[in-house]
């Protein structure tokens, strides 16, 4: 009948969902713990899942795992929000300025497809081997997806909108404010929800090159000790991390836009 909801699914029927979406996780986790089991890797080449969250705990037990996340995590959103409010204020600037558009178009389409690392030597040379050097490679290269996205974005808005806006007297800040980022928003989240795992990426990257805490540090340290635990260790909290920083967007992007159509 209309007006009944529909029926709320048991916790059995959301238990089989939950396992079915996490189906490839669970049997790469299983694939690994057989070819542990028969032997087909030596322990030092592919070290069993068990040994593996053994020493997650131990690191966590000892402090050294919060450490090097908070380090990382701190490296990538400082980096990753100073690279949004540059990103998103450069790219409104240059939709409403033909003369800067003209000037940095160029520098954005050979830059944005450009691997950024490749900066990394001379970022060190500039900045030397600690959080600012780290920080600013984040930026560098989370920028460009946000930056195009806000470009992309402003573009995309309907001419008659503005049009009429202009026409019920709207001056400049309030069609940005009240026109031009709100119609845009969707495709700027987009680019914001690209960069972010970018910017763990690059500071994992960072840390690993230049050495110190963190968890790139802590891992290329475990390589260079010949510690395959704590390699593998690595790889499974930066997932974690990464996982965790892809759901935080999607919450973020439901909450700014419950007003928009894909809600």
């Amino acid at each position: 009948m209309a007006g009944m909801s529909a029926p709320t699914p048991s916790f059995s029927a959301r238990a089989g969902q939950l396992a079915l979406r996490w189906s490839l996780v669970i049997a790469l986790f299983v694939a690994w713990e057989l070819l542990t089991r028969t032997r087909t890797f030596t322990p030092f080449m592919l070290p069993s899942p068990q040994s593996v969250l053994e020493r997650i705990w131990r690191d966590g037990a000892s402090g050294d795992l919060f450490i090097n996340m908070a380090l990382t995590i701190y490296r990538a959103l400082a980096g990753f929000l100073i690279a949004a409010v540059l990103g998103v204020s450069i790219g409104l600037v240059m939709t409403r300025n033909a003369g800067l558009r003209w000037f940095l178009d160029p520098v954005i389409s050979v830059g944005f497809p450009m691997p950024k690392i490749t900066f990394l030597p001379v970022i060190v040379l500039w900045l030397g081997f600690y959080d600012t050097a780290k920080i600013s490679m984040v930026v560098f290269d989370a920028i460009f997806p946000i930056l195009t996205a806000t470009i992309a974005g402003v573009r995309s808005v309907e001419k008659e909108l503005i049009w009429s806006a202009r026409n019920l007297g709207a001056r400049e800040r309030d069609l940005l404010w009240q026109i031009l980022l709100p119609a845009a928003s969707p495709q700027i989240l987009t680019g914001l929800q690209v960069a972010l795992p970018i910017a763990l990426i690059v500071a994992v990257v960072a840390e690993m090159m230049m050495g110190g805490y963190g968890m790139g540090g802590a891992m290329i340290q475990a390589s260079r000790m010949a510690d395959s635990r704590g390699v593998f260790a690595g790889i499974i909290e930066i997932s974690l991390v990464g996982w965790l920083f892809v759901k935080a967007m999607t919450m973020v992007r439901a909450g700014l836009l419950f007003w928009h159509a894909e809600r």
